[in-house]
C-alpha cells in the first residue's frame, strides 16, 4: 500500500480524495482486492484532469501490470496488461516489425487509461486508441474475471470497451497492430483560418495525421504539423515550398510558442519510426508545457469550420489564458461511450495556463459558443457543461447504465462523476 501524501493528477489541479493505493503485481491480486473493496477505482498515468478516476475509497494502480503477455503473428495482434505505457509498448512492436494504428500526443499514457476515455490522435482513416481493441479482460465488482470480444455477437463489447472505469478493472487487452512502417514531418506556419472554408477536407487529409495549432491571438494557425507516412525506401521528404497559404518552418518548433523543442518528436522531413513521429513528445522528455489544466470539445467534421469560427471571435477572452489550442480529425467507429460514435469527429483541445479562476470562467462562453454544433467533451478533461447536455449526445447511454448495473449493482466502481454524467443521479 502507497502514501497518499500530495495524492494527485500529473498536472497537479485535481487532489484525489482515495484513502489509500494500492499496487498488484498480479490479476489475482487485482481480483482479491476488488473482491473485498467497498469502493475502488483504477489510477492510470494521472492524466486525465477531472474526478473521472477519483474515489473515496481505494485507488488502485496498475503500474507493475505492464506486461507484454503474447505476440499473434497469425492474427496480428498483440495482447498486453492494461498498465503498459504506449512509449513502452511501441519499442516493443516496432522491434517485431509491428506497430499501431495511430498514437496521441503523448506516449506516456497507460493503454488501459487512453482506452477507458476513448484518447486519440489525428487523421481522416485513424479511430481513436479504443477502436484497436479487439478483446479485453475484466474484473468485474465480484472479483471474478470475463472476457469480452469484438468476435461476441451479443453487442456489450461496444459498449464496454470505453468503460470510463465504471465497469470494473480492465486487466488485460488484446490489440489489433499493422506493419510497421517509417513516417516523417513537417511544421508549416501561418495558415490562415479562412483556408479551412474550402481546403478543411484538403488539409486534412493531405497527410496520415494532421495537427494546427493555435494561440488565437490573431486569425491565423500558428503551426501545421503535417506527419507523412513514408515507403520503406524513403529516409527523408521535402517540405512544399507552400501549404495553403503557410510556409515551411525553418527550424524545429514546440507548439507552444517560445518553448524549446528539444522535448519534441523530430521534425524537418527526417524519416524515423511510426512510435517517434506519430506523438509530438518523445517519451524520455516531461511532455507538454508541464503545469497547465486542458479542455476539449468534439464537434461534427461537418461543422468544423463553423465552430473554428464562433471559437475565433472569443479569442480576445481566450488568449491570455491559453497555452495552445490544437485542432485534430477522429474517423467514426462503433464504440457507444466515445464521442465519436458513428460520426467523423474534430476535436479542438485547449491546454490552459494554469489559471482555474479564470479558465472555469471562460469554458462556459466557450461551450455556449459550440452549443448549436451539438459539442461533447472529452471525458478526461476539464468543462463546466450540465449533465443532461452531456447525456444528450450520446444515444447508448440507457444501455451503458444496463451494463453498469450488471457489472456493477452496488457501483463499487462509482464516483462522483459517474453518478452525475452518466447515472444523471
Amino acid at each position: 500500500m502507497g502514501t497518499l501524501e500530495n495524492h494527485r493528477n500529473w498536472a497537479g489541479n485535481y487532489r484525489y480524495n482515495a484513502l489509500e493505493i494500492h499496487t498488484p503485481e498480479t490479476v489475482e491480486q487485482v481480483q482479491e482486492l476488488v473482491a473485498r473493496s467497498n469502493r475502488i477505482k483504477v489510477l492510470g498515468t494521472r492524466h486525465s484532469f477531472n474526478g473521472i478516476a477519483d474515489t473515496g475509497g481505494s485507488h488502485l494502480s496498475l503500474q507493475k501490470l505492464n506486461r507484454v503477455i503474447a505476440l499473434d503473428r497469425t492474427h496480428n495482434r498483440v495482447t498486453v496488461e492494461a498498465g503498459i505505457r504506449y512509449g513502452e509498448l511501441c519499442h516493443y512492436l516496432h522491434s517485431n516489425g509491428y506497430a499501431l494504428h495511430n498514437l496521441a500526443s503523448l506516449p506516456h499514457i497507460s493503454v488501459g487509461g487512453a482506452i477507458a476515455t476513448a484518447t486519440h490522435g489525428s487523421g481522416d482513416l485513424n479511430g481513436n486508441l479504443a477502436t484497436a481493441v479487439h478483446s479485453l479482460e475484466i474484473v468485474k465488482a465480484d472479483g471474478e474475471t470475463i472476457m469480452l470480444s469484438r468476435d461476441q455477437e451479443d453487442g456489450a463489447f461496444t459498449g464496454v470497451v470505453v468503460g470510463l472505469g465504471a465497469l470494473g478493472v480492465v486487466t488485460k487487452l488484446t490489440l489489433d497492430v499493422v506493419p510497421a512502417f517509417q513516417m516523417s514531418q513537417f511544421i508549416y506556419e501561418n495558415l490562415p483560418l479562412t483556408q479551412l472554408e474550402d481546403h478543411f477536407d484538403a488539409i486534412f487529409s493531405s497527410a496520415y495525421s494532421v495537427s494546427l495549432f493555435t494561440d488565437w491571438k490573431s486569425t491565423s494557425f500558428n503551426q501545421v504539423w503535417v506527419k507523412t507516412r513514408l515507403s520503406d525506401a524513403a529516409t527523408a521528404t521535402q517540405a512544399e515550398a507552400e501549404f495553403y497559404g503557410a510556409t515551411p518552418a525553418p527550424s524545429h518548433l514546440h507548439p507552444v510558442p517560445g518553448v524549446s523543442p528539444e522535448n519534441c518528436s523530430q521534425q524537418m522531413g527526417i524519416a524515423g519510426p511510426w512510435y517517434e513521429r506519430l506523438p509530438h513528445f518523445r517519451m524520455d522528455f516531461m511532455p507538454s508545457a508541464g503545469e497547465e489544466l486542458q479542455s476539449e470539445y468534439f464537434v461534427p467534421r461537418r461543422d468544423a469550420y463553423s465552430a473554428l469560427c464562433a471559437i475565433n471571435r472569443l479569442r480576445d477572452q481566450i488568449s491570455p489564458f491559453l497555452h495552445v489550442s490544437e485542432i485534430r480529425t477522429i474517423a467514426a467507429d462503433d464504440l457507444w461511450m466515445s464521442p465519436c460514435f458513428k460520426q467523423e469527429m474534430v476535436a479542438i483541445h485547449f491546454t490552459w495556463r494554469d489559471n482555474w479562476e479564470a479558465v472555469q470562467q471562460l469554458l462556459p462562453v466557450i461551450e455556449e459558443q459550440l452549443e448549436p454544433f451539438h459539442a461533447r467533451p472529452h471525458w478526461g478533461k476539464l468543462f463546466t457543461m450540465s449533465p443532461a447536455r452531456v447525456q444528450s449526445h450520446y444515444e447508448n447511454l440507457p444501455g451503458f447504465q444496463q451494463l453498469l448495473r450488471l457489472y456493477d449493482p452496488e457501483g463499487k466502481f462509482g464516483n462522483d462523476f459517474i453518478t452525475q454524467y452518466i447515472m444523471g443521479e
